[in-house]
């Protein structure tokens, strides 16, 4: 009787990983630099706000022209007034809305939702927290225009649209 022939367990093999494909989204990586660049001047920004003066941050790194003046503006006015931020001025939800890479100088807008619950105001002059008037929403819709530079993307605008709650 002839023999069968012998079977060989089928070889196993393992898969070599997928070679790293690009994201879905074309534009993920220039969507990621602009949401770097708003929160390096959302952290700056801190910084000064928390002395009332942007001497000593990076601001300008990350700021320029309206967006610029209406920070330092801001400062001044706080300065003035003896004025300091207490806590952080928080934000959630910020996304790239807009991305627009074909002008000479691209162009993007970040949204955000400011928070003020851990926010506060402090008087230095008086030694007491100033609080927010009641008009105002704890949380805010803001708009952040910017631009891509030879240095990176730079914010050049804020747009704090505070009847928008969120």
């Amino acid at each position: 009787m002839p023999k069968a022939p012998a079977t060989t367990p089928p070889a196993t093999t393992t898969a070599a990983p997928a070679p790293a494909t690009t994201s879905a989204d074309p534009q993920a990586a220039e969507k990621k630099a602009v949401l770097a660049s708003f929160e390096g001047m959302w952290t700056e920004q801190g910084k000064a706000n928390a002395k009332a003066d942007a001497k000593g941050t990076a601001l300008r790194k990350y700021t320029a022209l309206d967006a610029l003046s209406k920070i330092e503006n801001n400062l001044a006015r706080m300065r003035q007034s003896g004025i300091v931020i207490r806590g952080e001025l928080g934000h959630s939800g910020t996304a790239v809305t807009t991305l627009d890479l074909t002008p000479r100088t691209p162009k993007a807008v970040v949204t955000t939702c400011v928070d003020l619950s851990t926010y506060e105001r402090y008087d230095t002059r008086a030694k007491k927290t100033i609080p927010l008037p009641s008009n105002q929403p704890v949380r805010y819709l803001m708009t952040i225009h910017t631009e891509k530079w030879p240095t990176g993307w730079i914010v050049t605008d804020l747009q704090q649209e505070g009847a928008r709650t969120c």
